[in-house]
């Protein structure tokens, strides 16, 4: 018998049991073009549809992302909520965005990314949660091999980074892809938006990066 359970605060939908073929199809059929976040899990499909405060933190966080990288001549290519699964071990999921910055060279050419055809998972993504979410997502994206991952909550911002030995993440301080970045930057320039706007916020962070060097 299916199951299904709401969360209103965050239109969190979990829906059990569910097949993996389900998940693929729906996933396909949403398509890049979708505002909703799927999550599967041994049976488990969540469905997420973000709130505005929620898409509001991602972007400007991915904003900030591109001036480092822009800033720190650092090549980037965003795959934005790409789809991440894999069939051999039916786990998928899709980020609020993700990046490849280590490994972009690897994929810099290609306009389809299939983690079963080999292609390297990027090495960080974003997740923003401001209600908790019923799957733990951090095993998912281990196991697909994400290198870092960036949690914002609305207030705390925390890095993972994946430990190849234990194929778990550790808590890190300093993030992987952006080694000369202070991680209470973001968390402060998120509230000064909110003060000074968007546009003079950026232009605070460009102003950062550039005397960091």
């Amino acid at each position: 018998m299916e199951t299904l359970t709401k969360t209103q605060a965050e239109n969190y939908i979990i829906l059990h049991p569910i097949s993996w073929k389900t998940f693929t199809r729906m996933s396909e059929e949403l398509n890049e073009n979708s505002t909703k976040r799927l999550v599967y899990d041994r049976g488990y499909l969540q469905i997420m549809s973000p709130l505005m405060e929620h898409e509001n933190n991602n972007w400007f966080i991915a904003r900030i992302i591109f001036i480092m990288a822009e800033e720190w001549n650092l090549n980037i290519k965003s795959v934005g909520s790409l789809t991440l699964k894999r069939d051999d071990i039916q786990k998928g999921i899709e980020p609020d965005a993700c990046f490849y910055l280590q490994n972009e060279p690897e994929v810099r050419k290609k306009q389809n990314i299939d983690l079963n055809q080999g292609d390297i998972p990027p090495d960080l993504a974003i997740e923003i949660y401001i209600t908790n979410s019923s799957i733990d997502k951090l095993p998912i994206y281990a196991a697909l091999g994400v290198g870092e991952i960036w949690r914002y909550n609305g207030k705390f911002l925390q890095f993972y980074g994946l430990n190849k030995e234990t194929k778990n993440y550790d808590e890190i301080k300093q993030s992987l892809a952006f080694p000369l970045l202070d991680m209470t930057m973001i968390p402060q320039w998120l509230e000064q938006r909110l003060i000074i706007g968007e546009t003079a916020t950026l232009k605070q962070v460009r102003q950062w990066t550039r005397e960091v060097i």
